[in-house]
């Protein structure tokens, strides 16, 4: 599995503490600097089953210089949010981890992060 993470965020911390206390191998992905391709953010929103505003930190300060919250929630505009995540990536929701079945959790709980183990 690997898991996304902001270092510098609790929960991201949180989640390696659970993962390493339960023996999991995992690869870390420090996103805001190994940023993730528009491709990926589509896998990675599929595996997820949401959509990318779902996953946007929308108090983030980048969010409010784009304009976020008033942008549409629909189809037509699901190219563009995720071209903003890929281009902003500190709006991206933390810490995300793909399990070894295909799926992926936010895993902001410890619940979520036992999920994933789960998989």
């Amino acid at each position: 599995m690997e898991i996304w993470i902001n270092p510098a965020c609790s929960k991201c911390r949180s989640a390696l503490t659970l993962l390493d206390a339960e023996g999991a191998d995992y690869t870390v992905r420090r996103y805001l600097e190994e940023v993730p391709s528009e491709d990926e953010i589509r896998d990675v929103l599929d595996r997820l089953g949401l959509e990318p505003w779902d996953i946007t930190r929308t108090q983030e300060a980048a969010a409010g210089e784009l304009g976020l919250k008033e942008w549409a929630r629909d189809a037509a505009s699901r190219a563009r949010w995720i071209t903003a995540l890929a281009g902003h990536p500190e709006l991206i929701q933390r810490p995300i981890i793909t399990a070894d079945d295909g799926t992926a959790v936010v895993a902001r709980t410890d619940e979520a992060v036992r999920d994933a183990l789960s998989r």
